[in-house]
């Protein structure tokens, strides 16, 4: 039968190779030496659907032909939700044989058509590498090149993970300041003291640990652009000393009386609804004004999901280069998945997705199995085996929290930055409820 079916496909045009050993053939399918691979249903030591799922384990982009002396429709179907290609009774005949073989390999070249021209898409809709073809973020594109070659401050306003950054970098490189600094602060990760040290600089003995005198981000970056991620977790004090700046120009180092004139553009990106933090005075309306002068909304990964396989590619290219992986994407049950999944964390958390994918696979294509395993579990939201039933406005913002809480594995800064509110008022919230201690968060 092996030699039989090695001259037929040799005198086909194909490349074959052969063997009556299960785990030896499961070694070829490991090592990628097998597309399509042709298997008896009844082998000694192991039956063919236990060798069809053990090859699909070893690569998910392999192609299972079982064949049968016993044909039956109940054990073809049986084959085929096991994962097979097709189903074949003996004697093979030759010319169905040369058909299937021949409509998957006009497959693998129409698949490999369509891989080139993802490839190419990519790299045409990519905007400083800003992967995007929804008309959302085509707005954006938009809106970043005509205000870049004005030197005037910029709000960005998005979820956590949506791309301000990359778009504060795109706008800066298409400035007349490309060639200068583009400097960066995250203010969320800081403490007042610490980030007045941070933009303004200080001199030597102006604090405990303060050894020498340093320039601040505004002087480092003077010239160019400097970006203030998470503006709106600022407190009112240091909202005044930004002002400040954008107002006249000065900074005073911590310590110093010199006053010191810089020339910056600013750029700045919140999570937060600034204009309620306004409203309830949190956030200085003169600020806001001065730092939305232009204001670009980053919408989320769910608004825009038609970005998912181009994303996908670019990571999978990213990561190739970066692991010394030749990846060519993703399986089809594994595309459907991330199609299903909500995205809280958009795009830095597809990225994050495909990044840990791509170094644990060891196939040409990422499985569901190579997938966070939050991601192998039934796409279904947390708690909705449960019956409906209408619940207080209360209980809804407390389960919400709850949940929140529990996909940022109690991490209170992660989960205020998600909820859109201050991280004293979320601890407030909490030691309200008792539930400090039990969501893993120690007070501060």
């Amino acid at each position: 039968m092996l030699e039989m079916l090695r001259e037929t496909l040799t005198s086909l045009g194909y490349r074959c190779l052969g063997t009556s050993d299960p785990e030896e053939a499961l070694t070829y399918i490991s090592d990628g030496k097998c597309r399509i691979i042709l298997c008896d249903l009844k082998m000694p030591g192991m039956s063919g659907l236990t060798f069809l799922d053990r090859a699909l384990r070893e690569d998910p982009g392999a192609y299972v032909i079982l064949m049968t002396g016993s044909y039956s429709i109940e054990s073809a179907i049986e084959a085929i939700k096991h994962g097979a290609y097709d189903y074949l009774p003996k004697p093979i005949d030759r010319q169905r044989l040369k058909k299937t073989i021949g409509d998957l390999a006009e497959q693998f070249d129409r698949l490999r058509r369509i891989h080139e021209l993802e490839q190419r898409l990519v790299s045409d809709i990519e905007f400083h590498g800003i992967v995007s073809r929804s008309p959302s973020m085509v707005d954006v594109f938009e809106m970043a090149r005509k205000i870049s070659r004005h030197y005037i401050n910029v709000l960005l306003a998005g979820p956590t993970g949506s791309g301000k950054e990359l778009v504060a970098h795109a706008i800066h490189q298409m400035s007349p300041v490309a060639s200068q600094r583009f400097a960066i602060c995250n203010c969320s990760a800081i403490v007042d003291t610490l980030l007045e040290s941070q933009l303004f600089g200080h001199v030597r003995g102006a604090f405990t640990g303060a050894t020498e005198t340093r320039a601040g981000l505004f002087e480092y970056a003077n010239g160019g652009t400097v970006f203030l991620d998470e503006v709106g977790e600022t407190s009112l004090a240091m909202q005044a000393k930004l002002l400040r700046v954008i107002q006249n120009r000065e900074i005073q180092r911590v310590g110093s009386p010199e006053v010191r004139r810089v020339d910056v553009r600013l750029i700045a990106a919140t999570n937060r609804d600034l204009r309620s933090d306004v409203a309830v005075g949190r956030f200085r309306e003169d600020l806001f004004y001065r730092l939305s002068t232009i204001q670009i909304r980053i919408p989320s990964l769910a608004q825009r999901l038609e970005d998912i396989p181009a994303l996908v590619t670019f990571f999978i290219k990213k990561y190739n280069a970066a692991y010394g992986k030749q990846i060519h994407g993703l399986a089809r049950r594994a595309q459907m998945v991330l199609l299903q999944h909500p995205w809280p964390g958009n795009v830095r958390e597809l990225e994050n997705v495909i990044s840990s994918a791509s170094l644990v696979t060891l196939n040409d294509f990422i499985d569901v199995h190579d997938l966070p395993e939050h991601l192998q579990k039934p796409a279904r939201a947390m708690g909705q085996d449960r019956l409906w039933r209408p619940l207080p406005l209360e209980e809804v913002r407390k389960e919400h929290i709850d949940r929140v809480l529990e996909l940022c594995s109690g991490n209170r800064v992660h989960a205020a930055q998600m909820l859109g509110i201050g991280r004293t008022s979320l601890y407030r919230y909490l030691k309200r409820e008792g539930k400090v201690r039990a969501a893993g968060i120690p007070a501060p």
